[in-house]
């Protein structure tokens, strides 16, 4: 079992108080070790077909805090499971320079490796349970004052209504253009025959409450790996049977009672103010939450 040291986990915790580090400028890659929390859907890219926005925990000095990595090939994580949520890699990267967001950086995806797996759920709560953040509206709110303000957060809610979820509409005009670009980028040595992307099928959002007491709800879209997997092998089902799976997964199970759930966020570059979830935390609360103490 590996447990990392609690003693170090003050390096990684929230600090809404003080000043975020400035964005690093660097002339050359550098290694990166990583453990990974987000894997978002893939979307259209002219230039790699489509792509995925990679969400992390930098584990080593001085690179801690989250970590965004873009783009990533979708199909390259599709066809050899280079790495998987909650697996610790290392990769060579660059800070993104077209990026203004400071947790942007561009990974040289050919130095991906894994170093391992983690699997213990007590191990990950170590990690993860110090960067828990309670308010979501303080985060819109520094996302409008500045539009270069943290990007990334895990945010707990405090109270679910609701995992909306309904028919995709389809690529729009631009995303369509974007996978026309690609597939007339033909290569004739290249063996393998480029096909377009596929829209999901459904689209998904969380409506919920942050702690703030101030918080009037959130309705953010789900742009969760996971959440695009899973409507893959309901493919035989209605609509309206993969639909009530969807949300027995994404609602009734991962958001019952007895979870802590934290939702992993993250804005666009375009949109610094939209903020969306690329993923579920919901680690099981301690049973002793549940006994009845008498005194």
């Amino acid at each position: 079992m590996w447990v990392v040291p609690l003693e170090q986990l003050p390096l990684w915790g929230p600090s809404t108080d003080e000043e975020p580090r400035p964005k690093p400028v660097l002339a050359r890659p550098t290694k990166l070790r990583l453990l990974i929390t987000v894997k978002a859907a893939p979307n259209p890219s002219a230039q790699y077909g489509e792509t995925v926005c990679v969400g992390a925990l930098g584990i080593d000095p001085p690179w801690t805090g989250w970590i965004r990595l873009y783009p990533i090939h979708y199909r390259h994580l599709d066809d050899d499971g280079k790495f998987h949520k909650y697996d610790i890699i290392h990769v060579e990267a660059l800070p993104a320079r077209q990026d203004q967001r400071r947790e942007s950086w561009k990974p040289i995806v050919d130095t991906i490796t894994t170093e391992r797996h983690i699997a213990n759920r007590q191990s990950r709560r170590n990690l993860l349970d110090p960067l828990v953040e309670d308010s979501m509206c303080r985060l819109n709110r520094q996302a409008r004052d500045d539009p270069s303000a943290r990007s990334i957060a895990l945010i707990r809610a405090a109270d679910i209504s609701a995992l909306k979820v309904k028919r995709h509409p389809g690529w729009s005009a631009e995303d369509r253009r974007k996978i026309t670009g690609y597939l007339n980028q033909l290569d004739l040595l290249e063996p393998a025959k480029r096909s377009p992307l596929q829209a999901p099928r459904f689209t998904g959002a969380y409506r919920y409450r942050c702690a703030d007491r101030h918080c009037r709800g959130h309705q953010q879209t789900l742009w969760d790996w996971e959440f695009v997997a899973l409507q893959r092998r309901l493919s035989k089902l209605t609509d309206a049977e993969a639909e009530e799976q969807l949300r027995d997964k994404f609602l009734t199970q991962l958001c019952a009672a007895d979870r802590d759930v934290a939702f992993y966020v993250g804005n666009q570059a375009a949109r610094p103010q939209s903020f969306s979830i690329g993923g579920v935390y919901a680690p099981r609360r301690p049973t002793a939450r549940y006994r009845l103490h008498v005194n």
